[in-house]
């Protein structure tokens, strides 16, 4: 075993120990109620909060598929900078309003927000299908990643099978233990490894090339179709910059997020913060160029970043950043595998197989999930593979069709669950047919936009149905309104939650 090798399994054992350790303690601070484990009793402080967000919302999909994105298609992932701040924007203007109707209606999962402000259990359990079987490959992209790192930062001595393992074996000991809060705790710890470790390569790279302005001067001369957008590029640009942060926002553990707050103030930060943390992009945009200089054979595009960093940085700074990108990896995937757990513990199997269940047995049922979809998404990073950027493209798309009915039932009155319903339909199927078959996509859609198509026509199927069927009770809009009039007001807690164990589990509430 080489020096690489040996420092690399000890980069890694650095990154899976430490937030193993500190999961572990703040699994000692848990207590044994479904509100404590799937949302931490709804008391997640703002800097967990802040965090756990970035932490989550920067995946290996950004870490890795960011500068594979640069490498391949020069600026067309500048639209990061625009999608960091548009995401911020949405989680103040939604996750507000979100957080607001579940402390009143004592929310757990997004199928809840559905039940009670739509009054329909079909179109709720509808909703909660569909952002479990999206959230699988995203899943899966987070394992991909991170396995892969392990493996390189190894030298090969843990391949991708192995690394993939020990990924979710740290994943489920600490999560098990621990639920929501011993995610947010080691998120803190993955999040300034992401925002540092991007921005510490991309600073040594560039001087490995001569500084920016040389970077690009030599790019010009020997691939200067990467300093423009292309033909079809100006829609996967603007497909990206839509998709991404309305798919990120609509995942199972950012409704998680939006419920656990403390106090709504975190959200008015949120746009603010989250367009700062871009800035490390520049390190991703700086590796990706460079590359084209440096590396321009790279088969595996996702690879650039650590074939970057171990050929042109410091052995240590390579292994350290390859580590941190591992956490990216790590840091979302423990938020999804959590999220989709607590889903089904609450949306399926307590409402279909064993109703009325104990809260402690809520919890295990809970953790024996997280292993379940642990096990699923290790089987699809085995044998599906494909690149990062195009699985979480499909798997965001899928996602962002339920920013729809979101979005009706928080501002429109005469948003339907026909509405709704027809427009999911139609903006699923459209989707999977396009994935499917790829060369349906009309001409200007055709470079991955068929997602944002998609969106598009659940928009209009949605409006167009609710304008010719029957609207929402004059009872249920009236309770919609005075909530927004208290959420205008800021009268955040004039109205105590309901019961823990009914969990606005299809029930009409009047509060």
């Amino acid at each position: 075993m080489n020096t690489q090798e040996i420092l690399g399994i000890a980069a890694i054992g650095g990154a899976l120990a430490i937030p193993l350790v500190i999961g572990l303690l703040a699994s000692l601070k848990a207590r044994p109620t479904t509100s404590d484990y799937f949302v931490q009793g709804r008391a997640m402080g703002p800097i967990a909060l802040f965090f756990t967000v970035q932490a989550t919302w920067w995946s290996a999909f950004a870490f890795l598929g960011s500068n594979a994105n640069f490498y391949l298609y020069g600026p067309a992932y500048w639209t990061a900078v625009i999608f960091n701040v548009f995401f911020g924007i949405m989680y103040y203007w939604i996750g507000k309003k979100v957080w607001f109707h579940g402390k009143r209606g004592n929310y757990l999962t997004a199928r809840d927000f559905f039940v009670d402000l739509y009054r329909s259990p079909g179109l709720a359990t509808f909703i909660a299908v569909i952002l479990l079987v999206f959230s699988l490959p995203h899943l899966q992209i987070q394992l991909t990643g991170g396995a892969y790192l392990i493996d390189v930062a190894s030298g090969g001595t843990i391949p991708f099978w192995v690394g993939g393992l020990l990924f979710y074996t740290v994943i489920i000991a600490y999560v098990w233990a621990g639920g929501l809060r011993a995610i947010a705790w080691t998120d803190i710890f993955y999040g300034v490894g992401i925002f540092f470790g991007l921005i510490a390569a991309g600073v040594y790279i560039l001087g490995e090339v001569g500084g920016m302005g040389t970077m690009f001067d030599q790019i010009e001369q020997v691939r200067p179709e990467n300093l423009i957008l292309g033909d079809g590029m100006w829609m996967y640009w603007i497909a990206l910059a839509i998709i991404t942060p309305i798919g990120a926002l609509m995942t199972p553990q950012l409704w998680t997020r939006m419920y656990a707050a403390k106090s709504p103030r975190p959200f008015d930060l949120m746009p603010f913060l989250l367009g700062l943390v871009a800035i490390a992009y520049i390190g991703a945009m700086v590796i990706g160029n460079s590359a084209v200089l440096l590396e321009p054979d790279v088969e595996q595009p996702d690879h650039v970043l650590p074939i970057m960093l171990l050929e042109h940085a410091p052995l240590l700074l390579a292994l350290l950043v390859i580590a941190a990108g591992a956490g990216a990896a790590m840091s979302t995937a423990n938020s999804q595998v959590h999220a989709m757990a607590a889903s089904y513990t609450i949306d399926f199997h307590g409402r279909y197989f064993q109703k009325d269940l104990p809260e402690r047995k809520r919890i295990w049922v809970g953790r024996w999930a997280i292993l379940a979809f642990c096990a699923i998404a290790y089987v699809m990073a085995l044998y599906i593979p494909g690149l990062l950027i195009a699985i979480g493209l499909v798997a965001y798309a899928g996602l962002a069709q339920v920013i729809v009915p979101t979005v009706g039932a928080l501002f429109w009155r005469r948003a339907s669950v026909a509405g709704a319903t027809s427009g999911l339909i139609v903006g699923i199927t459209t989707l999977v047919l396009f994935t499917v078959f790829p060369a349906l996509v009309p001409g200007p859609f055709s470079v991955h936009g068929a997602g944002l198509l998609s969106l598009l026509l659940n928009v209009v199927v949605f409006i167009s149905v609710s304008l010719l069927t029957k609207p929402r009770s004059s009872e249920l809009l009236l309770k919609i309104r005075r909530r927004q009039q208290d959420f205008e007001e800021e009268r955040w807690d004039d109205a105590p939650a309901a019961p823990e164990t009914s969990s606005a589990a299809d029930v009409s509430t009047t509060r």
